[in-house]
């Protein structure tokens, strides 16, 4: 249990209780914890880039030598503001960790200009116990070689959140005199994993886990990319070649003429996206050859395809489906599904480098190693077999005696029911946008039914809200900036159940409609829906 629940609990001790001594900043590397060493600790005045005067602490801890023989260690940084709330953020970091992002607790879901440091957390970040950057040998796999060796395989599953978060709350604790009064998670996508993973594994541990587009089931979620390479290469002799910005731009189209109405409001914004998916036929988009307008049969069919998700050849499911959504037609779907604008990537797309070395070196058993060049990385995904290969991501040997479903995904996630998090009170806050070609909406929605039907008080802790048109990230025609931390911290702090929250389209987001940037609309908890009630432009949750 958290201190603040330690104390509620138990009032006569905590007025009993003495003061503790505040060990200055400078001398914080004197009461680091057996086996943690403090590499810096300097106070560190505001910036216009960090507006908040705060102790920053760097250190190192589970120094080892891997089976493999390379040097391992868990990196972390925790920021100590001078003005302190008494509030304390693990932040969880996305991709394949390997490094230490600066702990400042921002992002979306807490809006630009007001981090959590800002707001007077303490907050502390890591590299997950591996540096990304310790194989350059390896060309573009080698941010994940770290997956051939087991203890860094679990570190990154879920040990290394484990380890670290007593190590910063000690740290914190020594600098203010007190331990925090409240204990909150934060991240988006392997971050948001981290959150899910976390509430199962640590139940006792946060008071509040905020996390977005949570990369909950990552191995199954991988066996995608291989999905969609064999898929694009169906239509098209390179992947960008397969879908052309005008192609997709037409399946985005066409969704906005089936679905824009369903929220009571036609402005370019598909706000009823779960509507939407019975309202929008894939298949009005065909027409012989294509045209400006429609696409060749073949092409949308490679669309279905890819949205129902891979599966072997009995027709077992192995991934979610996926919703039809407009940031099919974004940079960000197209960076992460079809062409990147990176040269040394050789243009290809996220998935087919970063993705086919993800699931060769961290998400099977036993694990297949990689050359790091693009061509290789793609050839790999072209050679997945579904029925040889996908079992492996719940495969286990004598040296991985833990499947990557096991170290990735939380703890019974087919049938959750979060029951230890809801005894200890925690609170847990789920954003996903419709549109992320990444980790599917649907996965995350499926995921939430079912904790539904195994707990029926589920809605007294757990929250899920999409967002409509958001991929993987700010971006789409989607209102895409909103304040779900807050809605966290008053869920947890004051009891204020969180309703619909406030969420504005970006002044700068180029892919909404002109016209409607700046607009503000709810971001409603599922399975709500905004809907527009009248000409002064106002919306509903129904």
């Amino acid at each position: 249990m958290t201190h603040c629940r330690i104390l509620a609990a138990l009032p006569f001790l905590a007025l009993a209780a003495p003061a503790l001594a505040q060990t200055p900043c400078s001398e914080l590397a004197s009461v680091a914890p057996e086996g943690v060493t403090v590499t810096e600790a300097a106070e560190t005045r505001a910036t216009d880039e960090i507006p908040v005067d705060h102790c920053l602490v760097r250190g190192t801890m589970s120094e080892r030598t891997g089976e493999d023989g390379r040097p391992y260690a868990l990196n972390f940084e925790l920021r100590l503001p001078a003005e302190w709330t008494g509030r304390f953020m693990h932040q969880f970091n996305g991709g394949n960790d390997g490094e230490v992002v600066p702990a400042l607790g921002q992002g979306v879901g807490v809006p630009n200009g007001d981090s959590a440091l800002q707001r007077g957390f303490a907050v502390v970040s890591s590299d997950a116990g591996h540096d990304g950057e310790a194989n350059p040998g390896a060309g573009l796999a080698g941010s994940n070689v770290f997956g051939l060796e087991f203890e860094a395989r679990r570190m990154y599953g879920y040990g290394a959140v484990a380890a670290l978060h007593p190590v910063a709350l000690d740290l914190t604790e020594a600098h203010y005199g007190r331990a925090p009064d409240f204990v909150y998670g934060y991240g988006r996508s392997n971050g948001g994993r981290h959150g899910m993973v976390a509430a199962r594994r640590m139940p006792e541990v946060f008071d509040g886990i905020l996390a977005g587009y949570p990369g909950f089931n990552l191995p199954r979620a991988a066996l995608q990319h291989a999905w969609d390479v064999q898929t694009f290469l169906s239509v098209g002799d390179t992947l960008p070649e397969a879908f052309s910005r005008e192609d997709l731009q037409i399946v985005a189209d066409g969704i906005v003429a089936a679905c824009d109405a369903l929220d009571g409001l036609e402005d370019g914004l598909v706000s009823a996206a779960i509507e939407c998916q019975s309202a929008f036929n894939p298949e009005t988009l065909i027409c012989d050859g294509g045209t400006e307008t429609c696409l060749p049969q073949e092409k949308v069919a490679a669309l279905q395809r890819i949205h129902a998700g891979p599966t072997n050849s009995a027709g077992e499911q192995l991934y979610s489906d996926w919703p039809w959504d407009t940031g099919i037609a974004t940079e960000d779907w197209r960076f992460w599904k079809l062409e990147s604008q990176i040269p040394p990537w050789g243009n290809q797309p996220l998935i087919a480098v970063m993705g086919a070395g993800s699931l060769a070196q961290v998400f099977t058993t036993p694990p297949t190693t990689v050359e790091g060049d693009p061509e290789s990385l793609q050839q790999y995904l072209v050679e997945f077999d579904f029925d040889e290969d996908a079992p492996n991501i719940d495969a286990t040997t004598d040296a991985f005696p833990e499947s990557a479903m096991e170290l990735m995904t939380p703890p019974d996630a087919d049938e959750p029911e979060l029951t230890e998090f809801q005894d200890a009170g925690g609170k847990l806050i789920i954003f996903h946008g419709t549109s992320d070609p990444v980790f599917s909406f649907n996965d995350t929605v499926d995921w939430f039914e079912a904790l539904q039907e195994n707990n029926p008080d589920a809605g007294g802790f757990v929250r899920l809200y999409p967002v409509p048109g958001m991929p993987h990230g700010q971006g789409g025609a989607s209102a895409d900036e909103f304040d779900l931390l807050s809605a966290l911290t008053d869920w947890v702090e004051a009891g204020e159940v969180p309703g619909h929250v406030t969420a504005a389209v970006r002044a700068d987001n180029e892919a909404a409609p002109e016209e409607i940037r700046g607009s503000v609309r709810p971001l409603c908890p599922y399975p709500a829906e905004p809907h527009h009630e009248n000409a002064e432009g106002s919306f509903t949750c129904e």
